[in-house]
């Protein structure tokens, strides 16, 4: 195995990027050797894929029947949701039945099912690959859409859990007619129609509630139709199951995932400047929900082909070697940065040096 004691000293960013790379595909090699069942991924897949759907469906049918409180339904089922979220970012780098298309897709009409707040994972798979190629610029569509640039304030907040909000802030921002429509026309696109019915539920479940509540404290309660209170007998039930899990997950990972990619002035193609590792210890109630991805995705950006739950395993090792190539942990600067690599200041600063 790669020892982890190389120094940085006189390596350049791409020398440290392949001693992390070679150090954490060494560990991997290491644990597949040793626990020979890691070397059957596509039986792995499939079995945490059946793990996390029975677990969601049984959760479900213990709260429709009185056995389980709607909170603890709802936090289980975004636990294993953010399961079903790793398992299509595998997917999309095709770790499992690669060579066979039908359980493949499968897999990912599965997910996006458990997931129905996302895209289209056939859309996003061009869009997470461009991700890795031009990962922090202005190109990388997939982190803008999550808010990753942003300046934190009001707007962000309320577009970084909710996929229909942002495209909705980024139409008003829109200069032109043309630029509104084409936003739009995309949204409509990549979130038909899974995610339209999903946050279509979530908003009808707020505003009926509202109403609800508004009217109560006036003292003058609405009188629904029988017909509505049916259907949002429906509606309420796939709140606590499906689409609020999935509004506590989106949450937590387009918070975690936004805030540990740089965004603006990182070097093309340098690994070293795109993520940095974010596991402080009050961020957990988050991690749990997103699945450590905070500690763990950076880890991917050196090693894209190892699944999810082998980054888990590399983790204390991989930690270890990217903190001393130089790797950033928990720059919390960066919400202050719009999470620019540096700070703005001193970036134009070392600009106008380079310039003289």
């Amino acid at each position: 195995m790669h020892g982890t004691s190389a120094s940085p000293a006189g390596l350049n960013a791409q020398q440290r990027s392949a001693h992390i790379r070679a150090v954490v595909m060494a560990r991997g090699d290491e644990l597949r050797r040793r626990y020979p069942v890691l070397n059957h991924q596509d039986t792995l897949g499939a079995a945490i894929l059946l793990f996390a759907l029975t677990g969601m469906i049984g959760s479900g049918v213990l709260y429709v029947e009185g056995y389980m409180a709607w909170w603890a339904c709802l936090l289980v089922n975004a636990f294993l949701a953010s399961l079903t979220h790793e398992l299509e970012h595998d997917l999309i780098h095709s770790m499992y039945f690669r060579k066979k298309r039908v359980p493949h897709n499968l897999m990912l009409a599965l997910v996006w099912m458990a997931r129905p707040s996302t895209i289209n994972p056939w859309i996003r798979r061009h869009l997470h690959l461009n991700h890795h190629k031009v990962s922090g610029t202005e190109a990388d569509m997939e982190e803008r859409a999550i808010t990753n640039g942003e300046p934190w304030g009001m707007a962000r907040l309320l577009m970084v859990g909710d996929n229909v909000m942002s495209s909705l802030i980024r139409t008003l921002r829109a200069r032109t007619w043309a630029h509104k429509r084409s936003i739009l026309k995309r949204t409509l696109k990549v979130y038909a129609p899974l995610a339209l019915l999903n946050w279509g539920a979530w908003y009808v479940f707020l505003g009926f509630h509202a109403i609800n509540g508004v009217a109560s404290l006036l003292g003058a309660p609405v009188d629904w139709a029988s017909g509505t209170l049916a259907v949002m007998q429906v509606i309420d039930i796939a709140v606590v199951v499906v689409v609020g899990p999935n509004v506590l997950r989106t949450f937590c990972l387009h918070f975690v995932s936004s805030n540990m990619h740089y965004y603006g002035d990182v070097e093309a193609g340098n690994v070293m400047q795109q993520t940095q590792v974010l596991n402080p210890w009050w961020m957990w109630p988050m991690q749990a929900f997103c699945f450590n991805f905070g500690s763990t995705h950076g880890i991917h950006h050196f090693v894209v082909k190892e699944p999810f739950y082998i980054r888990q395993m590399t983790a204390p090792v991989a930690h270890k070697v990217m903190a001393e190539m130089g790797v950033r942990f928990n720059d919390f600067g960066t919400f202050g940065r719009a999470n620019r690599f540096e700070r703005a200041d001193a970036a134009v600063q070392a600009s106008t040096v380079s310039r003289a």
